[in-house]
């Protein structure tokens, strides 16, 4: 009988327990001052700054602006560090229930993997890859699926006009695109309709677009979606593992970027939801349940969505505010089955698959040591689905899915856990912000726009690698760097 355990149930290492439970105190790099619960206040204020949100954003910035000598204070709402990179352990081996890959393009999450000491190992992908395509079932070789050769040259054909449209959409302002209103007036599916004319290839868009960004094209903006594809490289390279934005992932679990930083990201206060902001003057004050703190400067980086659910005094901008309104989280549910072996190679299977019905994506997630595991996403609307259904029918739907793909030898793992992230009362779902059409061109100079001393970042507000852990440093640097022209460094 399998050993089945739940997310809630496992802990990552003995050092993210304890840190759960209690503030954490960091120290401040050589030749930064010490900054935390030891140091005089200046003008009355508890910190320069204060983030809001301990994930890779919020603490790639504080850091950042602690080096250059602001006294910083992060508050996380969650009992530890992390925002949507999640590491849990089992049975010895470490395996990732959020954020997880990175690939070439990404300078910041190599230069702090190296930083910390860590390393990554490629993504497997040795073997045939299995594409459910509306209920038939084929393996291939390399990039092409095995289908109807006019279903290819649909398919071909489509992605190149996806790109050839994508590269017109500004990185920094998707909104100044000339075709911005046109483009954000329809959904991803409406253009698909219009362009694909082709049902077969259509559902494989679908399917691409369920697990890059949580959602159907029926929800999602033309103009959104040609904007993160042009942001993460281009339609190809979103998708694939093998030198694409899945190519490696960090061996101990990506949250070891997030638990690496604290020490260096000033006073990090764990079990701190914010749940009101005031401008006041020359002075912010921050409302958490960890008590109220001022100060100059406050980062917001908390996925849209939720910094929706912040009370502000005074109210924020009609622009902002609307924006917010707006996005919603796409919804994924993350799964691991542990096996004895990794049976799926001996019968000459990379692990990978994709269903375009099932709304399920799998690769293989063996670690370095041996333990080997599939890992399955369960996408966009079927997800939501399965997020109201009790867990013993979804263990069911999983590993009847996994079956269906590589036996029946996958219908009895070791161990079984999985990590629902809509079910996440401070994330609200993975793996992104979606907006819908009518959104991006009549809001969005509203996402990064400072609104007087309150500051926006977050991976959404990247300019390139949107969505993916890169780019939550890459905002975490742009804000610091916003900040820190701003503030005099006492």
């Amino acid at each position: 009988m399998a050993n089945s355990a739940s997310i809630t149930e496992l802990r990552a290492d003995s050092a993210r327990a304890e840190n759960s439970q209690r503030e954490m105190g960091g120290e401040a790099p050589p030749g930064a001052p010490a900054a935390g619960r030891g140091d005089p206040r200046v003008a009355g204020l508890d910190a320069d700054v204060i983030v809001v949100g301990g994930g890779l954003a919020g603490l790639q910035a504080a850091r950042r602006m602690v080096a250059k000598g602001l006294r910083t204070i992060v508050l996380e709402a969650r009992d530890e560090v992390g925002g949507r990179t999640k590491t849990v352990e089992v049975g010895g081996h470490r395996f990732d229930v959020g954020g997880q890959w990175t690939g070439p393009g990404q300078p910041r999450m190599y230069a702090l993997i190296d930083e910390l000491g860590l390393s990554t190992t490629p993504t497997y992908s040795k073997g045939k890859r299995i594409l459910d395509l509306r209920g038939a079932i084929s393996t291939y070789s390399g990039m092409i699926p095995r289908v109807n050769p006019w279903t290819l040259i649909v398919a071909q054909v489509g992605i190149w006009k996806i790109d050839r449209l994508c590269a017109q959409v500004p990185k920094d302002n998707p909104w100044d695109c000339p075709r911005a209103v046109e483009w954000d007036g329809m959904t991803a599916l409406d253009w698909a309709k219009r362009n694909l004319r082709n049902d077969s290839v259509i559902a494989m868009v679908n399917g691409a677009v369920r697990v890059i960004f949580g959602t159907d094209m029926a929800n999602l903006s033309f103009l959104h979606f040609l904007h993160y594809l042009h942001s993460g490289g281009g339609f190809a390279k979103l998708v694939e593992s093998h030198d694409g934005q899945q190519d490696r992932w960090v061996v101990g679990g990506a949250q070891q970027l997030c638990t690496g930083m604290v020490p260096l990201a000033g006073t990090v206060h764990t079990g701190a939801p914010v749940r009101k902001i005031t401008q006041d003057g020359d002075r912010v004050s921050v409302v958490s349940d960890k008590g109220t703190f001022t100060a100059k400067r406050v980062v917001v980086t908390v996925p849209i969505a939720l910094a929706d659910r912040i009370q502000y005094e005074p109210p924020l901008p009609t622009m902002r505010d609307q924006m917010t309104q707006r996005a919603g989280m796409g919804a994924t549910i993350k799964v691991l089955a542990l096996y004895d072996r990794a049976f799926w190679r001996e019968a000459g299977l990379s692990g990978e698959s994709v269903s375009t019905d099932l709304g399920t994506v799998t690769f293989d997630d063996t670690t370095p040591g041996g333990q080997a595991a599939l890992l399955m996403f369960v996408t966009g609307s079927p997800a939501r689905g399965w997020s109201e259904r009790p867990a013993e029918e979804r263990r069911r739907f999983v590993l009847d899915t996994l079956v269906r793909y590589f036996g029946e030898q996958a219908r009895t793992p070791t161990h079984y856990l999985e990590n629902d992230w809509a079910a996440e009362p401070f994330i609200l779902g993975a793996p992104i912000a979606t907006f819908p059409p009518g959104t991006l061109s009549a809001f969005g100079p509203a996402l990064r726009a400072p609104v007087g001393r309150i500051h926006w970042a977050g991976t959404e507000t990247a300019l390139d690698s949107t969505g993916f852990m890169e780019g939550a440093l890459e905002s975490g640097d742009r804000v610091a760097q916003e900040v820190l022209s701003l503030v005099e460094v006492a």
